[in-house]
């Protein structure tokens, strides 16, 4: 590791090098001389000589080596491949905050195959708690903007990924959702460097609050099919490799400072003044002379190096004994535990808790990935305009995990704790009925209201959902269990299931799942409902009604409260004349999306679990809509009309699948106050809001087209206008600036896509 430059432009309170106990960076120069960079050079060739190495690490590092800038960057980078590649491949590597980060930089790192980590905390409050300029001001804007510019095609290959420290106050989801938006190669979770001296901060009664914190993580990412390398979790499943902060492996980093000096690993310099120091420099001693020094010694003998405790532990082999630098303590020097061997403890148990991963998963982010990231290729497939089945899993999947993620923050509020326990136990014993009721496309609305009631208004009241998900659950599974189950305006809602409505059942009822059914008891109101279709109909009950279509059943779902989250009115029940009605024009529908666009057919049965109807509107017949909240499902105006109905359900499903990709990938810039003119709307419209138009409307121009081809009467005029619009649309997103890296790719390849569609269609 080489300290390039050894002063910052970021004021990062929680920096080991300026903030912590060593000081040393004081008395040491602004910046490496070309003459010691040429002795440093000189000594890594040398060893890699003697000992014949295949490759050697070396990492630019800081301070903060940017502020070398890029001629300055040159000269070192230069000067290392001439000394070190007769001998040995040169693995380069950059440690930066990214601030300086720009195209000319860019464009020499990928000349010199240099890859670069991003020092990057996640959302905005979480990065901006410690990563902050000296004036207080904020960085994160800057580092989005390196992060965006390393994702570009062209400098792809040099973006290694991310370095996160975990603070427990910030919101996991919340920083996980931040770091996946950035599509990094590879992210590395670091704790806070801290000793038994100075131990880290745990705020809150929990005695594991960092391993809770990176455990809810952990879930998360599973849930997500592991999208990306979480270096962390990795090397903490058995077998999964050492780290400098995990396992036995021995230590293999040495430290070059400003002038020259020989240091040990430099997180070390959080326990006390001087702790990295060898006495060595690279003028006078060789590599060999300083890997003798007892400090980096002691750091080869795998557990013989560690304390009493950490030999008699039977994860040893999995943690390591922890960063050597957390386990300082004055008096007995590093002879302990790390200072986060409770929380070590408790994260290998979650990491165990979940099984390995399949080998595609644990190959898909290796260190030789092409340039292409996985967030490229899903963004790709959608561009088509359809996207492939795969896609549409990993959409769902990560909309499920949204959800999951909602019912934890829920949990945090709730009194309910059998209702939660409940849900646990069901989750392991029967998780693919858990599964399909939070998959249910209303739970997500609910979970929203109940976290912040002005998100969705006018949903009424907002009632503690976790025990009407956990009885669903229960009855769906055949697990007897009983529960008091909140009420809401006469009725009991078990989503996926049906409502019970009946008067006098007041705010709360007892909920007893029995074979068969279950039980309601509330007051003087006492009713069994039996879920038997051949059973006689249970008073009150108004159960769920599927739709038999191409895809397979998909629910009328005109009974749950929160389907009432699209903005426009919500049909109430449906008689059983009008429910078949639409359940046939809605299965004709699909046979048209199928007979016209059979990519976009399979995306609908990919997704699309539910179909709302809207109230009637005379001056708006075809009134369609999606809501963020509510993947799977969209709302329509019953018609009768199925060429008509198709189109809907075709332009709905592209914005709820755009809506799910915006949930994972941010395609707008933050913060835009720009308005675009678009032909389809009077009024100038927020990028975002164009970006949807132009997504459904090719997917509309798709059908079109393929009707044309046919010789339908009109269908050429059709295609034409919807050409038209989506042509138009995509051309002033590009030419507003308003999109991040990721969206101007999508959004270019949807142009691609539109071209490609109309050039076949001639």
């Amino acid at each position: 590791m080489l300290k390039v430059h050894s002063r910052c432009d970021l004021s990062c309170d929680h920096c080991y090098i300026y903030q912590h106990a060593d000081q040393t960076w004081r008395g040491r120069p602004t910046r490496m001389p070309p003459a010691t960079v040429q002795a440093a050079a000189r000594r890594i060739a040398e060893h890699a000589r003697e000992h014949g190495l295949p490759v050697v690490h070396v990492v630019l590092h800081g301070g903060e080596p940017l502020l070398l800038g890029a001629a300055g960057l040159r000269d070192v980078l230069a000067e290392l491949r001439s000394a070190i590649t007769p001998w040995a491949r040169l693995d380069l590597r950059m440690q930066t905050n990214g601030v300086l980060l720009d195209e000319e930089l860019c464009r020499l790192f990928v000349e010199y195959d240099l890859r670069v980590g991003v020092s990057f905390d996640g959302d905005r409050a979480a990065n901006d708690r410690h990563r902050v300029f000296a004036h207080g001001g904020s960085s994160h804007d800057h580092v989005r903007r390196a992060l965006a510019l390393l994702r570009r095609p062209e400098h792809r290959t040099s973006y290694a990924g991310i370095l996160c420290t975990v603070d427990v106050r910030n919101d996991p989801d919340r920083v996980y959702e931040a770091l996946l938006a950035e599509s990094p190669p590879r992210v590395d979770l670091l704790l806070p460097h801290a000793t038994w001296d100075q131990p880290p901060e745990r705020p809150g009664p929990e005695p594991t609050p960092y391993a809770d914190w990176l455990g809810r993580l952990h879930r998360r990412w599973v849930d997500d099919g592991r999208p990306v390398s979480i270096r962390m979790f990795e090397a903490l499943r058995p077998g999964g490799g050492g780290t400098e902060a995990f396992g036995l492996a021995p230590a293999d980093v040495l430290v070059i400072e400003a002038d020259g000096s020989w240091e040990q690993v430099d997180s070390l310099k959080t326990a006390y003044h001087g702790a990295a120091g060898t006495g060595f420099d690279v003028f006078d001693n060789s590599v060999d002379e300083v890997a003798r020094h007892p400090g980096v010694a002691v750091r080869q003998d795998g557990v013989d190096g560690l304390c009493l405790t950490c030999r008699s532990c039977p994860v040893v082999d999995r943690c390591g004994g922890g960063l050597y630098a957390h386990r300082w303590r004055t008096g007995s020097g590093f002879d302990n535990p790390s200072v986060y061997c409770a929380d070590l403890l408790r994260l290998i148990d979650t990491v165990d808790a979940y099984p390995p991963p399949t080998p595609a998963e644990s190959g898909e982010w290796s260190a030789t990935s092409p340039a292409t990231s996985p967030a490229d290729e899903v963004l790709d497939d959608l561009a088509t305009g359809h996207g492939s089945a795969s896609t549409l899993a990993l959409l769902a999947a990560t909309q499920l995990s949204i959800t999951r993620a909602l019912l934890a923050a829920c949990r945090d509020r709730s009194g309910a704790t059998a209702a939660w326990d409940l849900l646990v136990h069901l989750d392991q014993a029967a998780p693919e009925v858990v599964r399909a009721v939070l998959a249910h496309p209303f739970v997500r609305p609910g979970l929203v209201h109940r976290l912040d009631s002005s998100v969705l208004p006018g949903l009424g009241a907002a009632v503690d959902p976790l025990p009407a998900l956990a009885i669903a659950a229960a009855v769906r599974a055949g697990v007897p269990a009983v529960l008091h189950v909140p009420v809401r305006a006469d009725a009991i809602t078990l989503p996926t299931l049906g409502s019970l409505v009946l008067p006098g059942l007041g705010e709360s009822a007892e909920v007893t799942v029995r074979p068969g059914g279950f039980q309601v008891r509330a007051g003087s109101v006492e009713q069994m409902v039996l879920l038997d279709p051949l059973a006689p109909p249970s008073t009150g009950w108004l159960p769920t009604r599927d739709v038999s279509v191409p895809g397979g059943p998909v629910l009328l779902e005109d009974g749950d409260p929160y389907r009432d989250c699209y903005g426009q009115p919500v049909a109430s029940r449906l008689e059983v004349p009008a429910a078949r009605a639409l359940g046939r024009t809605l299965a004709d529908a699909w046979r048209v999306v199928h007979r016209d666009v059979p990519a976009h057919a399979a995306a609908l049965d990919g997704g699309l679990r539910a179909v709302v109807p809207l109230a009637p509107d005379p001056a708006r017949p075809l009134r369609s809509a999606t809501a963020r909240h509510a993947f799977g499902a969209v709302a329509v105006t019953p018609h009768p009309d199925p060429e008509t109905m198709a189109v809907l359900l075709v332009h709905e499903w592209q914005h709820a699948k755009l809506g799910a990709v915006l949930d994972l990938y941010d395609l707008v810039e933050p913060g835009q106050g720009t308005r675009i003119r678009v032909p389809w709307r009077p009024d100038p419209r927020p990028p975002e809001g164009v970006l949807q138009g132009v997504y459904a409307h090719l997917a509309v121009t798709q059908v079109w087209q393929s009707r044309a081809a046919t010789d339908q009467p009109d269908a050429s005029a059709h295609a034409a206008h919807f050409l038209a619009w989506t042509r138009d649309g995509a051309d002033a997103l590009l030419a507003s600036r308003s999109l991040t890296a990721a969206g101007e790719r999508f959004v270019a390849q949807l142009r691609h896509a539109l071209e490609e569609t109309r050039v076949g269609s001639r």
